[in-house]
């Protein structure tokens, strides 16, 4: 069986408040986009292993038994009777780039698990394990836009409407760790909540859709804040960085024609 592992993008993301547990709760709308990983699975019976694993494209510098594709099938595994099955990953969203690539690689394993097995889990039991592989991996599950608080898995729907926007993603060659992220970000509740913010016209988003991360991961890294001007240089009506970072993409009203040296680019129309 194969699927399509998509990325996902943050429209805004607040900081709102540091939990005893020393996590933080946030506020984001999730948003799935086209760029897309390949995953396979097959049953192996010759095998005499639980897994084998193969990944192509972007190599995935961690052993296999690291790997969330393993993670979930070691979860699925411990409830239910799975026999031995070959995996392969062909890796193309980025890593470290606030795209949940890695996410939505998990999440989708656990689909793919669920059918190829015909375990019958309901959306809402796979979400009980998505959660257990990374808090944005129960979005993976429906994979619509859902407004997320909580740590990013309390999930509910939200309309938006980007019909008709272009939207161009530009990832530069440098990786940001969430502790990093996290160094000088200040917990608050915003002045206007993402939730709300989100149903207004795109061209209105500037001055009132913040990512609370921008201003401690633009100090550490000022060439991601580079990307962010480009972007509305181009003509982008709206611009932001996505979770973390290190991507930063753009809406445009007409077809833009981006170029950026030394970066991952992606385009599609919404």
């Amino acid at each position: 069986m194969i699927a399509f592992p998509n990325a996902k993008i943050n429209l805004g993301l607040n900081v709102v408040e540091k939990r005893p547990d020393n996590y933080h709760n946030i506020e984001t709308v999730f948003i799935p986009v086209g760029l897309k990983d390949i995953l396979e699975v097959v049953h192996h019976n010759e095998s005499q292993e639980p897994y084998v694993m193969e990944n192509t494209g972007l190599k995935v510098d961690a052993p296999a038994s690291e790997n969330i594709c393993v993670k979930a099938l070691e979860l699925i595994r411990k409830d239910h009777n799975i026999g031995p099955v070959k995996i392969h990953l062909h890796k193309v969203i980025p890593f470290g780039a606030g795209l949940g690539g890695g996410s939505s690689d998990g999440a989708e394993m656990l689909k793919l698990l669920n059918d190829l097995f015909e375990l019958k889990l309901s959306n809402e039991q796979l979400k009980k394990y998505a959660v257990q592989l990374g808090a944005d991996c129960p979005f993976f599950i429906d994979n619509k836009p859902m407004y997320a608080s909580g740590i990013g898995e309390i999930l509910s729907p939200v309309e938006v409407d980007l019909s008709g926007y272009y939207f161009v993603l530009i990832v530069p060659g440098v990786h940001v760790s969430t502790p990093q992220a996290y160094q000088y970000v200040k917990p608050a509740r915003p002045e206007f909540p993402v939730k709300e913010v989100v149903c207004l016209p795109p061209e209105e988003w500037k001055e009132k859709l913040k990512n609370d991360f921008e201003a401690s991961v633009f100090k550490q890294f000022p060439e991601i804040e580079k990307v962010k001007d480009y972007l509305y240089n181009e003509g982008a009506v709206y611009a932001s960085m996505s979770g973390s970072g290190s991507s930063v993409y753009g809406l445009f009203r007409e077809k833009p024609e981006p170029e950026y040296e030394n970066a991952f680019v992606w385009m599609e129309e919404f």
